[in-house]
């Protein structure tokens, strides 16, 4: 990720620069608005949202064809926060074949027979790919730490489970992470920071809509009471968790659509900073690229010939 920003990247800059995380700075998740609109309304967002989507679509056939690097994309949220619509919005137009995207609910005994990062590391994006991770890994350092009941499932062997275990858990994530960052992938992680208020606003509106009815889950009101301790969480996951090779970016979640310019802008930018470009063909190959292409004119005019020959006859007329 050597190359120089272009315009594009600079441009960008004020939907990126200020919700980026990268552990150079203390941080304080209470100082982050979630109802930050980057002085724009909504016509000039959902303008970025469309620009972004077609110079993500040119990115993702240029990373596709070099077939050197991946992105891996992380999103965690509380409920409701739109993580499953900004995925959808933010690659609208792209390319089904280059991307992979991965919901990771509630592990199965499988899973829970192996390490914690064992299903996520089964499913990371070869080159030239993007995967999309809709919650995480992280999940162990979320839900699992609001509820320990769900570590005590997790038949990890007692003397392994200390005050500690939290602390361990995000040394094991920077290493995995600086590891996939020194093999090619890159790591862009965002947090949807909704506000309780929005959330039960937008909890009512599935509620009132029978075809979000399917959306909505009574577990989601019992988690609500636990929204402060998830904060307490989320807050010292992104602070341990935070670096300059897997950033974190704090995107204000209240406004849907000023979420999906942060996001898409800070995928363009990282993209863009790769200096992706289509493989170069030698002169060997395209020597044979010309003498393809003239056999493939000269079968074609051959055809032609013959067609305007077939209409040219004209059978005899009886007498």
């Amino acid at each position: 990720m050597a190359s120089k920003p272009s315009s594009i990247a600079t441009e960008l800059q004020p939907y990126v620069r200020p919700f980026r995380i990268d552990g150079s700075e203390e941080f304080h998740l209470k100082l982050f608005r979630r109802n930050e609109n980057g002085d724009l309304d909504k016509d000039e967002g959902k303008s970025i949202i469309e620009a972004n989507r077609k110079r993500l679509s040119e990115l993702q056939e240029r990373l596709y064809a070099q077939n050197r690097w991946s992105l891996l994309l992380i999103f965690q949220g509380m409920d409701a926060a739109g993580k499953d619509s900004a995925i959808e919005s933010v690659f609208e137009g792209v390319n089904p074949q280059g991307c992979d995207v991965h919901s990771f609910k509630r592990p199965s005994d499988e899973e829970l027979d192996h390490d914690f990062m064992w299903r996520a590391a089964c499913r990371l994006p070869e080159r030239g790919r993007i995967g999309i991770f809709n919650r995480s890994y992280y999940e162990e350092c979320l839900i699992v730490r609001v509820h320990p009941e769900v570590l005590a499932a997790e038949r990890l062997p007692p003397k392994l489970v200390t005050k500690n275990i939290w602390r361990e858990r995000f040394e094991d994530i920077r290493a995995f992470e600086r590891y996939l960052s020194r093999n090619g992938t890159v790591v862009l992680k965002f947090f949807l920071n909704l506000s309780k208020e929005e959330q039960r606003k937008r909890f009512l509106e599935r509620l009132a809509e029978p075809e979000k009815n399917w959306k909505f889950s009574l577990d989601d009101v019992i988690e609500r009471k636990s929204w402060d301790r998830y904060q307490a969480a989320y807050q010292d996951m992104i602070r341990n968790t935070a670096t300059p090779v897997a950033p974190w970016y704090v995107v204000p979640a209240d406004r849907k659509w000023f979420a999906r310019v942060v996001i898409g802008s800070v995928i363009i930018s990282a993209l863009d900073k790769l200096d992706l470009q289509f493989p170069k063909i030698d002169k060997a190959v395209l020597e044979e690229f010309k003498r393809a292409k003239a056999a493939l004119e000269k079968e074609g005019a051959r055809r032609e010939g013959g067609a305007g020959k077939k209409s040219a006859t004209v059978p005899a007329t009886a007498k």
